[in-house]
């Protein structure tokens, strides 16, 4: 794993600006802790800090390879699972390694095959090769959006790089955010809408998306999405595909030449990789570590919901058992969580998902003291329907995201001036724009109509926000997470599947978890779905609202300039009460929204955001 960073311009002389392309390679050191490299050229630089994971010598970047006398240099953050299977390939077509590395792989698909070869890709990437004698650029993202990509095109130069900091490193890029960008915080985050990089001048190439940068041209497509294909094969057949599948996709991803660990909460998804992955450790004679994450004394707060039926601790240790792992437990503080929000907001470079992604960020940190690399269960709820929204009618058919049902709450909250913002519009307008590009069959029963846009509407959305948040947050601590569910082969058999087969026995995830028969017990295959924990503890509510009291009572915080003063008032002096609807998908409530707003406001001082309202 790695991190990138590019300057691009065939109208100026960029050889002597190494000065930028090393503020820019800076900002990456935690995505790439173990080296760094630069390429420099007249119109072309790249920069490289590498995170070293396969083949130590021969992975080194920005890698360089000539071919029939051209050269060709590419910079490329990620993993292929496939890597063996391209190598085969191209060693019949005549071509010759010098490395194990998948980096090399990689560069060899492209001079092969050329743009064409990111449609034979296994693996997470964010990747530019430079073609020489053509003298283009050619920039990639993996197909559903596990590794980021950042540009900005600033006159005749093209600027990019894995990080929101990366770019704003450039002399040529400002952090200014107009009223667009504020409406995608309030109506859509902390998600943001496919493309967009919050900031006016900066973008982020959208999942399955490639572009090529030449003198005269910028041209981006799309090169991926789940497509419309007949199912032909009964419940029976469907529960051995599956779990041929995923088994496969576990295997894959358990390659590297450092340390390897899985996440496990006791919940199927995770418990289902981490039994895969146990099994193969006891093949070579190794025992698998897992870990879980807690916090102090939620067994006594704990709050069973719609959405957190039960508490995970007692399951992740249960699971441990069975697989006969070497178990951790991290258990955090509710301060440890509210202190973090700072870190967490600068891991992203935006607001994110409060305390949901401080407790990952402080996970992460204890995991990297003993691994380079995580396995993690994410996805497998958009990819197989186990969110309450692909079986509660009332969030099924609402006529927007199903995870932000309450938009319209949150305009109370926005300052008089940005009372036109009409963020319910805006999202809806989003939410739409979706369903428009959902591919469908002629003939459709009317629930596998809907089942397949929830489908797209999640890996779209709901998902490319949760991989944005395991990555930034593992990254910022040089900690590479692997994410078996997010396998492009997993994700286009599932989009073809019935609903009445693929919620099997009228449960969320009901395939998935008869695949599962025979590799976990079956308390947890049957155990009710519960997503990644939050702390319940009234500790963390006080810690959040005299935060957010010193926040109003500061005339110099910027959130100010965006929120209607008196109603936030009225939220922080009731502990969360005067705003009961859920912010964002399950886990955002009262106290998170206030973390949210914390957030907005660490980010506006910290980025010195000028606001274009």
């Amino acid at each position: 794993m790695c991190g990138i960073a590019g300057w691009i311009d065939f109208e100026k002389d960029l050889s002597e600006k190494d000065n930028i392309i090393d503020a820019m390679i800076e900002t990456l050191k935690l995505r790439g802790p173990d080296s760094e490299g630069k390429y420099m050229s007249r119109h072309v630089l790249f920069g490289h800090r590498r995170l070293i994971v396969v083949d130590p010598e021969g992975g080194k970047q920005p890698m360089k390879k000539e071919i029939g006398g051209n050269e060709y240099i590419i910079v490329y953050n990620g993993e292929l699972y496939n890597t063996e299977d391209l190598r085969q390939e191209l060693l019949k077509e005549g071509y010759e390694f010098d490395s194990y590395s998948d980096t090399e792989v990689l560069l060899t698909s492209y001079i092969c095959w050329g743009e064409s070869c990111v449609e034979r890709l296994n693996g997470i990437f964010a990747f530019a090769v430079y073609d020489k004698s053509r003298e283009s650029v050619f920039l990639a993202r993996d197909p559903l959006g596990v590794k980021p990509l950042f540009f900005s095109r600033r006159g005749s130069s093209l600027i990019f790089g894995s990080e929101i900091k990366t770019l704003l490193a450039h002399p040529y890029i400002e952090p200014v955010v107009d009223r667009d960008g504020i409406a995608e915080i309030f109506a859509i985050g902390p998600a943001t809408p496919p493309g967009s990089g919050i900031f006016k001048q900066i973008k982020e190439l959208p999942p399955a998306y490639c572009a090529t940068v030449t003198r005269d041209t910028f041209k981006m497509r799309e090169y991926w999405k789940p497509y419309v294909e007949e199912f032909k094969e009964t419940e029976e057949e469907a529960v051995e595909h599956l779990r041929e599948l995923f088994v496969d996709a576990v295997r894959r991803q358990l390659v590297g030449d450092v340390p390897l660990c899985c996440f496990l909460s006791g919940g199927l998804d995770s418990s289902a990789i981490s039994a895969v992955a146990a099994a193969e450790f006891k093949k070579r004679g190794e025992t698998l570590t897992t870990y879980s994450i807690d916090f102090e004394d939620n067994d006594k707060y704990f709050k069973v919901s719609l959405f957190q039926p039960t508490s995970d601790q007692s399951w992740a240790l249960k699971m441990a058992e069975f697989i006969g792992s070497n178990h951790k437990t991290v258990i955090l503080s509710q301060k440890q969580q509210v202190d973090a929000l700072y870190g967490a907001t600068i891991a992203r470079d935006l607001p994110g998902m409060a305390d949901i992604d401080s407790s990952l960020l402080l996970f992460c940190e204890q995991i990297r003291k003993g691994f380079v690399v995580a396995l993690s269960g994410e996805c497998a709820d958009e990819v197989f329907g186990g969110y309450p929204w692909y079986t509660n009618p009332s969030m099924m058919y609402a006529d927007t995201f199903p995870w932000s049902l309450y938009v319209g709450k949150r305009q109370e909250i926005l300052s008089k001036n940005l009372g036109d913002l009409k963020l319910e519009e805006v999202a809806r307008s989003y939410y739409r724009d979706t369903l428009s590009r959902v591919p469908h069959p002629e003939k459709e029963d009317p629930l596998d109509y809907r089942m397949r846009e929830l489908f797209y509407l999640n890996i779209k959305w709901f998902m490319v926000n949760l991989l944005n948040r395991k990555d930034r947050m593992s990254m910022s601590n040089s900690l590479e997470v692997r994410v078996p569910f997010a396998d492009k082969r997993l994700v286009q058999y599932s989009f073809n599947i019935p609903a009445k087969i693929k919620l099997a026995g009228g449960r969320e995830k009901g395939l998935l978890r008869k695949a599962l028969i025979g590799i976990l017990p079956d308390e947890i295959i049957w155990r009710k779905k519960s997503p990644y924990p939050k702390t319940h503890h009234p500790e963390y509510t006080d810690l959040v609202c005299a935060e957010m009291d010193s926040i109003l009572k500061d005339k110099n915080s910027p959130l100010l300039n965006l929120i209607d003063k008196d109603k936030v008032r009225e939220i922080v002096d009731t502990r969360g009460e005067a705003y009961k609807a859920p912010w964002f998908g399950q886990l955002m409530t009262g106290p998170q929204m206030m973390a949210y707003l914390i957030q907005i406001n660490i980010w506006l001082k910290e980025y010195k955001v000028k606001l274009e309202i």
